[in-house]
């Protein structure tokens, strides 16, 4: 622990020194090296924190980036010279010094899972039920069969969680007898509904409720609209959008074209039409205002707090979104968020009208957030007969009351039985990547002690990727404490590789090269980059030269979705930002501007998103996790390329051993 406290001092080294300093003299000062003349010069060595850190170079520069990504060190222009970058302290690294936090923080001082222990008793259930559980591996087994209340299924990538949790709901209904109507499967996104719905088909499975948490909600708010509003509400559409965004910008005595200018960079206005400008700006507003209800703070003035660099963005909007706010609620508009608020103070104010689920099942459980939590408790509270014990301000959004136990009806008396409201949760701490639209990895992370009667089962084995790219990806995490993952593909021509290029323009042209020359299925190539910004310029060369592809971006909840149409072939070639990828797979990826600047990133093509964050999560450990969800879409063929200075320092020597 003492160890993971050292960052402290660079913060008070900048906090300290009399004037502002780059990383090389702000390194040399806490080095203690004399041959910095700037030391000598200044009587630097008379300070406390000369001195004070011994580490090398590398390390502390390390150090330095990841206090960046979390927002207690920001770049800012020299007073002394404005074509020079220097290093200042934020409100927030002041803070961290009389109360640090970030150990708090790390997973790997979080994480307490352990190896699943398969028992003879699971192996004799697992022979009796040979025919339906055949090719699963052990891990698996358990997962589909297991008695307990509550389950974690931590499934690692490529681990096959959606086939297991498909499976669990086949062995409830064929083996247990549970009524499928009493079933309840939520997943994140429609995508993801319609493939657990075509597998549920395909096993024969009618009337298990799949939903996303949007489309259960919206289903409940229209069957009792009349109760819960008195009066007509539907939900914003895009043109309700647009009208509102214009009303708001004329409140404020501005028009789009000035907004634009102002608050995004000349970089992130680069092959951008105004349109799209204006529509990005849009959803960043509408994103705020989501943000804010998600984690409970929507009355939360965030430019009070705001760095001094973006004092103008924040107030403007504040004022904006303030206005957004008010007209949605005076036209009788709902948003998604709104959907599952909505619900749950309905669920709370009318008990007798929650829908009672013996089962719940849960994808992608890493993603969820407050609101989110809060709505399971309440459909597992009811299950169980039992008031929920949310709603009250001293309690945690946990599930914590006791399970009762209720005998399944075709369980004999020498079985253990099923309880009423069991959860199923299947989820990846590793792929946890939305901290920034408010969900909390660490609810799956305390899984064990937020529920009773849990069974905690890993699925370690990955069934995408080849050995070396699996072993590739586990170096890349092993930071976190969480276990390794067990390859099962032996491929004869896997390769895996890490460039540096000049600059971006020789990493564009050697990307397009391969991909012209590769005699592998365009559906088989996917190019992921951080930001936006990386894939519209690649986007604008491949189309210059009839490339055909398909752009994924994350301006949209479940990934927005262009076609470029090409004269070279039908066009399937997937450019896509790390966000808008998960989940997806692909024998070749390339994975560009895997550098400092992106990894972690020190850019956003959304500034609003860097302006309002005001929670505590781990920015730098998202990043690590971001970058490990990209790298692990690759069956066979991965390539990781960068251009200036310095690679990511999540690639590390253990890592370029492999490439």
């Amino acid at each position: 622990m003492k160890e993971d406290l050292e960052y402290v001092k660079i913060l008070k080294a900048l906090m300290e020194l009399p004037f502002q300093v780059g990383k090389n003299l702000l390194v040399d000062f806490l080095n203690g090296n004399y041959k910095n003349p700037s030391v000598i010069k200044n009587r630097l060595d008379e300070l406390d924190g000369f001195e004070s850190l011994l580490w090398n170079k590398d390390k502390i520069i390390r150090e330095i980036d990841r206090l960046v990504a979390n927002g207690m060190i920001d770049f800012v222009v020299s007073d002394y010279n404005k074509f020079v970058k220097v290093l200042s302290l934020t409100i927030k690294g002041q803070n961290e010094i009389a109360n640090p936090t970030l150990p708090g923080k790390k997973l790997a001082n979080k994480v307490e899972f352990k190896k699943t222990e398969i028992s003879e008793d699971d192996r004799v259930r697992f022979k009796e039920l040979d025919s339906f559980l055949g090719w699963f591996n052990d891990e698996q087994k358990k997962a589909i069969i297991s008695e307990s209340s509550n389950m974690l299924c931590v499934a690692g990538a490529g681990s096959g969680k959606t086939t297991v949790l498909t499976k669990r709901i086949e062995f409830l209904v064929k083996y247990k007898g549970v009524d499928a109507s009493k079933i309840l499967a939520i997943t994140f996104t429609r995508k993801a509904r319609r493939e657990m719905q075509r597998r549920l088909d395909e096993l024969g499975i009618d009337g298990i409720a799949v939903h996303t948490f949007n489309s259960f909600c919206e289903g409940i708010l229209r069957r009792h609209g009349a109760k819960i509003y008195g009066r007509t509400i539907r939900m914003q559409s895009y043109g309700d959008k647009i009208l509102a965004i214009n009303m708001a910008l004329a409140s404020v005595g501005l028009d789009m074209e000035e907004v634009v200018s102002d608050y995004f960079t000349s970089a992130q206005r680069k092959f951008k039409t105004r349109n799209q400008m204006a529509n990005s700006f849009m959803h960043d507003c509408f994103s705020v205002i989501d943000y804010f209800k998600v984690t409970g703070m929507d009355e939360y003035d965030f430019s009070k707090n705001a760095d001094v660099k973006n004092k103008d963005n924040a107030r403007m909007i504040y004022q904006i979104t303030r206005y957004l706010k008010e007209h949605m609620a005076t036209q009788g508009l709902r948003d998604y968020t709104d959907q599952i608020i909505d619900t749950i103070k309905f669920f709370e104010s009318v008990p007798d009208d929650v829908p009672r689920f013996e089962h719940i099942l849960i994808d992608e459980y890493q993603d969820v957030n407050a609101l989110q939590i809060k709505l399971i408790d309440l459909l597992l509270s009811a299950t169980r007969g039992i008031p929920s014990k949310l709603g009250t301000s001293d309690e945690v959004p946990f599930s914590s009351v006791a399970r009762n136990s209720v005998p399944s009806k075709l369980g004999t008396s020498d079985e253990v039985p099923f309880s009423s409201g069991n959860l199923f949760a299947v989820g990846d701490p590793r792929q946890s990547i939305f901290g920034w639209r408010g969900s909390d990895v660490n609810y799956i992370v305390d899984f064990g002690k937020s529920h009773k009667d849990v069974e905690i089962i890993h699925l370690m084995k990955n069934y995408r990727s080849a050995r070396e790219i699996v072993e590739f990806m586990n170096h890349s995490i092993r930071k976190m404490g969480l276990p390794d993952l067990e390859h099962h593909n032996e491929f004869s021509d896997v390769k895996i590789r890490i460039l540096d290029f000049e600059n971006e323009g020789a990493e564009r042209e050697f990307v397009i090269e391969n991909i012209v020359n590769s005699d592998m299925s365009d559906k088989e190539i996917f190019v992921l980059a951080r930001t936006n910004r990386q894939l519209m310029e690649l986007s604008q060369l491949m189309k210059a030269r009839g490339i055909g592809h398909v752009m994924r971006s994350d301006d949209q909840v479940n990934g927005g979705r262009l076609k470029i149409e090409g004269r070279r072939k039908v066009g399937n070639i997937t450019l896509a930002t790390v966000h808008a990828i998960k989940g997806l797979e692909a024998k070749k990826v390339f994975v560009i501007g895997a550098n400092e600047q992106n990894f972690p990133c020190k850019a956003s093509d959304h500034p609003a998103i860097e302006i309002v964050k005001i929670d505590d999560y781990n920015k730098e450990e998202e990043e690590r996790r971001l970058f490990y969800v990209a790298i692990s879409r690759a069956k066979e063929i991965l390539y990781v390329t960068y251009s200036g200075k310095k690679p990511s320092y999540f690639i590390n020597d253990e890592m370029r051993k492999l490439g």
